[in-house]
């Protein structure tokens, strides 16, 4: 008989898919913004999944009494995993709020960081459920990687914005964009300490 996997590790896995499935899907958006309205709509259809998926846990939290893991870090990775589809769903929806339709190279090396970034975590995400913790490590620190590159492509971004653009309605516009998904890299970093954390903890 095959054991039936853990309620928390199992949707723990179906974050980090929808995770990885959003954000491939937000990467081909925007390299076609002609139907924004569309596009921001299914980005809410992926957080409105997590936000689920953060709920079944919660509830599964408050009447299980053995957890494979600490409780604390379970509720941790929920967060950190939900914070990353957050991000990522709010920067869709201010390209229907400011009307961007004009397809952006900064974006779009934004959106490449990004979908790796998921693709690694979703990696650590399956290695946690199968207790391979020490294996975790390598994604953690390509995750961590991944961030610095965000952190130059904001750089560039802005430094360029500041430089071509004399519109200061659009300026306003593009960097806040630029600064959300810079902070959605922050955002996949944290699920990289947190489960940095389990890792010292259990191994």
């Amino acid at each position: 008989m095959f054991k039936k996997k853990d309620i928390f590790f199992k949707t723990l896995e179906e974050m980090a898919d929808t995770l990885v499935e959003a954000t491939e899907y937000f990467a081909k958006g925007v390299s076609d913004l002609t139907d924004v309205t569309a596009f921001a709509k299914r980005m809410k259809e992926f957080e409105s999944q997590c936000d689920q998926y953060t709920h079944t846990i919660l509830k599964e939290l408050n009447k299980t009494f053995i957890t494979p893991i600490e409780r604390e870090d379970i509720m941790a990775l929920t967060t950190s995993l939900d914070d990353v589809l957050d991000g990522i769903e709010a920067c869709a929806s201010r390209f229907e709020m400011y009307h961007i339709r004009e397809k952006d190279e900064y974006i779009t090396l934004f959106a490449d960081v990004i979908v790796r970034s998921t693709h690694q975590i979703k990696s650590a995400i399956y290695l946690l459920t199968q207790k391979k913790l020490l294996a975790i490590r390598e994604h953690c620190i390509a995750i961590n990687e991944l961030e610095n590159q965000g952190d130059d492509v904001l750089r560039v971004s802005v430094t360029t914005l500041f430089a071509n653009v004399k519109d200061p309605i659009e300026l306003i516009k593009r960097k806040e964009i630029y600064e959300r998904l810079e902070q959605t890299t922050d955002y996949c970093e944290d699920v990289a300490n947190t489960l940095e954390s389990i890792i010292m903890r259990n191994s």
